[in-house]
């Protein structure tokens, strides 16, 4: 006698309890759900379009499944192992509700179909919530560097002081980032907008489907051309989880920053008390936990993007069920990377700027150098030999701690007859930053026209 499952005809003997729990998804691919009763009740509609089923019967089955999606929505459905995947528990649910012509929904389509098209439709979902939650912090980054064009900061190169830059700018510099970020998840609708259903098992099928009247129903841009690629094809989420990878990387850059920033060592920043936490023993302390963690989730989501990769990396066409292990790492990334944005939105909105302390590291250090050496070009100093006495002039100054600036009018004389006065304007890092009005540059109407760019963006 054959076992007692959707495919057990073959089958004279089941597996050890345990096998079946190795076996079975229902565990996390009840996230699919909503999604799987979406695509069986367009499926079913295009079954009685086409004449497949008759109207009683596709009456009878929209029924089932609409109370289904009812005792979903009010928690009342269980699933259990024994079903092993959602598919199959709400098959049997939806026979325990309407009978054996539940088991004429499954026409013309197989598993395999169904879940490239749950997943295809989970994805397609959510991507315009991940997208719009970025812009929120986009609109956050954008709102604060208008608040601080005229801050000036130290810029950095290999973690040391470079050049003087608008904070403004910093910040205008993430907002960047976050656009191509913003770029590539709208790029990945376009691969996730395909509807495999109609595919099968991975041949198509024999009966008369019109997939082109079902993808209208999904409301599916596109459909797949080919039925192998279709129930095979992870593309759409492995470039989901590489998009939300380099997301990651660009929050961790940040969160770095963050952190050291409201160390005391630089006290630029200050973390707002609602994402920060103290020390069960030390008393003073003020961890940015919340910077940490983000830091710390990205390797998460690197993980999840290699073990795709790994999984995909040598399946023969069509399905395997390798392929199962496709989704956890989708679902863990996108429970991962949304939480992450909206608590960078809340740190970024209420962060304290401390704009002396930010102007004072300009000033004790030699990050106008650049400033003097360009003075000197424009005197007609050819740029290298004005590049090698202002190395000099700062090794002088490290021996005799002298800046820049505290140089005599007499002393740089003696360099050359025709620095003059000027050049203490040059060497205020405000002026410095005020002057750099080169395309995409740190001046402040440069800085400006960056944020009058994003506002047109964002709206």
């Amino acid at each position: 006698m054959s076992i007692q499952t959707a495919w057990g005809g073959r089958f004279q003997s089941a597996g050890a309890k345990w096998v079946d729990e190795f076996g079975a998804s229902i565990d996390f691919d009840q996230l699919m759900a909503h999604e799987d009763i979406e695509g069986s009740l367009a499926h079913v509609q295009m079954l009685g379009h086409t004449g497949i089923l008759t109207s009683p019967e596709v009456q009878q089955i929209k029924t089932g499944l609409e109370d289904l999606q009812a005792d979903l929505d009010a928690g009342k459905l269980s699933f259990s192992v024994e079903r092993e995947d959602i598919h199959m528990n709400l098959e049997a649910l939806l026979t325990e509700k309407i009978g054996p012509v539940a088991g004429k929904l499954h026409t013309a389509r197989s598993r395999n179909d169904q879940v490239a098209t749950d997943f295809h439709l989970y994805l397609k979902h959510r991507l315009p919530l991940i997208i719009e939650t970025i812009k929120e912090l986009q609109r956050v980054l954008v709102q604060r560097a208008e608040e601080n064009v005229e801050t000036i900061m130290p810029g950095y190169t290999h973690l040391q002081h470079a050049q003087p830059i608008s904070y403004g700018h910093y910040l205008m510099a993430y907002y960047a980032m976050l656009k191509r970020d913003v770029e590539r998840f709208e790029f990945n609708q376009h691969h996730t907008d395909i509807m495999p259903l109609g595919s099968a098992a991975l041949a198509g099928t024999t009966f008369p489907i019109d997939r082109e009247y079902t993808a209208q129903l999904l409301d599916f841009g596109q459909i797949y051309t080919n039925s192998l690629d279709a129930v095979s094809d992870r593309d759409f989420a492995l470039e989901f989880l590489s998009n939300a990878a380099i997301l990651m990387m660009h929050l961790s850059r940040l969160s770095e920053e963050l952190i050291s920033w409201c160390s005391y060592e630089f006290n630029y920043l200050e973390m707002a008390d609602e994402f920060s936490t103290g020390s069960s023993i030390m008393p003073q302390k003020k961890n940015p936990d919340m910077a940490e963690l983000t830091r710390g989730k990205t390797g998460r989501v690197y993980g999840h993007l290699m073990g795709l990769l790994s999984t995909m990396k040598g399946l023969p066409l069509a399905y395997n069920k390798d392929m199962q292990e496709d989704k956890e790492g989708v679902f863990d990334t996108v429970k991962t990377i949304i939480p992450c944005l909206k608590v960078m939105t809340g740190m970024i909105k209420t962060l304290s700027v401390h704009p002396d302390k930010m102007a004072a590291a300009t000033k004790n250090d030699f990050s106008n150098a650049t400033e003097l050496a360009d003075y000197l070009a424009t005197k007609g100093i050819p740029f290298r030999q004005a590049h090698a006495i202002v190395g000099n002039l700062v090794y002088e100054g490290l021996q005799s701690g002298k800046n820049l600036q505290d140089i005599s009018l007499a002393d740089y004389q003696k360099i050359d007859p025709r620095i003059e006065e000027d050049v203490y304007q040059v060497l205020d890092p405000k002026v410095a930053v005020q002057r750099r009005t080169s395309l995409g540059g740190t001046g402040f109407d440069q800085v400006k026209a960056q944020i009058k760019q994003a506002h047109a963006e964002l709206d």
